[in-house]
């Protein structure tokens, strides 16, 4: 009995120094910042998602998720929800830094984060879906409407329970109708203020920070991240594994920056970027098979095709815009190839500007393509074939200077005379045949070529010029 109280005594200050360790390794394992300052896609969802996987491995007491967005696509909203609905470790969205917004697919995220905090100066809201193909789909709230621009307090109040206007067609309804309900149900998840948020969807209303504060939409306004650590100190949030106090005081932060595959996916991923590839890839293509035998402009063009397409299907595309770019192309290419005095490469250029305008909906914020390089482009093309055709039509012009037909109507010097007589035409010897008497040293002119014989005629007159073909 006397012996075994020393063992129990150094078990149990083993298992405390055990303890000690292990609150201490906890303590100093950093937060990580996440930063994205750009339209949501499938870059910046790649990079989330795996920033939150990586987290919750490496132990890490919190996720922060610096946030400034117009908006981006659905899909790559929805898998950052995900992401962040089922991390186990919390995450807080942070609007930062000042002047910063978070439109449209930013507004859901917000949502879905455990903590929602904003920067002084910053906004959210605008969350009406768009309808991918069909500009201008956005619904707007009605001109004059006074909830269009709520105040401090009005989020929650009166006006929000006033029934939105009707919306123009079924498709329009029941992607807000399902993008409300997304929204509502995040809202509900977190506790937060579930009628602006479906105000923001239906109305596409926005908040300042204050505003937002106020109306119980996010949980503080915070200037940076160290303080935003220190205000949600001691905040219970609710993971899968029941909720969680939060210890952030004074922690130590790491900022995690996307990495090279998230970086070149967020280049490729670029609506006027793809357009780019997809134009060089095809023409590369065409000029390598006008030309067989360069190698290059092959290799170029199926590389940055093969990019192209990867791109596109990351992408929202229109298919009717993809098919009248391509039509674009082939037609300009045709003309290039048989000119047709512009006619085909009048109308090349005219569907592949009207196809640069449909191939991405331009409301979608950051995923549309710029007029001014849907122009640049077609133009270049247009330049390419005018520039084709106009070098092959004055080549057609140009007298022949070689072959056959060069050979009729050239001059030439007789070098002998008997059964097989022979002549000097270009410094070459000849085999020549005429009807009429012919001497050593006589000028004859060509006047056709018979297999590898010429028949020839004295040319008695120097200055008389001989019909080709004759």
């Amino acid at each position: 009995m006397t012996g075994s109280r020393p063992l129990r005594a150094l078990r149990w200050l083993f298992a405390l120094c055990l303890a000690t360790a292990g609150a201490m390794a906890a303590a100093v394992t950093p937060v990580r910042v996440l930063q994205v300052h750009d339209a949501i896609g499938p870059a910046s969802a790649d990079y989330i998602v795996r920033g939150i996987a990586q987290a919750g491995a490496a132990g890490a007491p919190l996720v922060v998720i610096e946030l400034d967005t117009p908006g981006g696509l659905d899909t790559s909203m929805r898998q950052i929800v995900q992401a962040i609905l089922a991390s186990p470790v919390p995450v807080a969205v942070f609007v930062s830094p000042e002047g910063a917004r978070a439109a449209s697919a930013g507004t859901y995220i917000l949502y879905a984060a455990h903590v929602a905090a904003m920067a002084p100066a910053t906004t959210l809201g605008a969350a009406t879906p768009v309808a991918i193909g069909l500009p201008g789909a956005e619904r707007k709230p009605p001109a004059g409407d006074p909830a269009a621009r709520p105040t401090e307090g009005q989020a929650s109040g009166a006006a929000a329970s006033a029934p939105p206007p009707a919306l123009a067609d079924p498709m329009s309804a029941k992607q807000v109708h399902d993008a409300s309900a997304f929204i509502r149900g995040l809202a509900q998840q977190r506790g937060r203020n579930a009628e602006w948020a479906e105000r923001a969807v239906r109305e596409a209303v926005s908040l300042t920070a204050r505003e937002a504060l106020a109306a119980k939409v996010i949980d503080v306004v915070a200037d940076d991240v160290n303080d935003l650590l220190t205000q949600i100190d001691g905040r219970r949030v609710r993971l899968h594994g029941g909720e969680l106090t939060l210890a952030t005081r004074a922690l130590p932060t790491e900022t995690v920056l996307p990495d090279w595959r998230q970086r070149l996916l967020s280049v490729i991923a670029n609506p006027s970027f793809a357009l780019i590839l997809m134009m060089i890839g095809i023409y590369g293509l065409i000029f390598e098979f006008s030309s067989p035998g360069f190698g290059l402009p092959g290799t170029v063009g199926a590389i940055c095709l093969l990019l192209a397409l990867f791109a596109l299907q990351l992408l929202p595309v229109n298919y009717a815009g993809l098919g009248l770019i391509l039509l674009g192309i082939a037609l300009l290419a045709a003309e290039l190839v048989s000119p047709s005095f512009g006619v085909l490469g009048v109308g090349g250029t005219v569907a592949f500007v009207a196809g640069g305008l449909l191939l991405f909906d331009r409301d979608v914020p950051g995923f549309g393509v710029p007029l001014a390089l849907i122009l640049a482009l077609a133009a270049s093309s247009a330049a390419m074939v005018l520039l084709g055709g106009g070098m092959a039509l004055r080549a057609r012009r140009r007298p022949v200077v070689s072959g056959r037909e060069e050979m009729v109507g050239a001059s030439g010097r007789v070098l002998a005379v008997g059964t097989d007589s022979w002549a000097e035409v270009h410094g070459e010897r000849w085999r020549i045949d005429s009807t009429e008497p012919l001497m050593p040293g006589q000028e004859v002119r060509v006047l056709a070529i018979d297999g590898l014989t010429l028949r020839v005629r004295p040319d008695t007159r120097p200055d008389e010029t001989v019909r080709k073909g004759a």
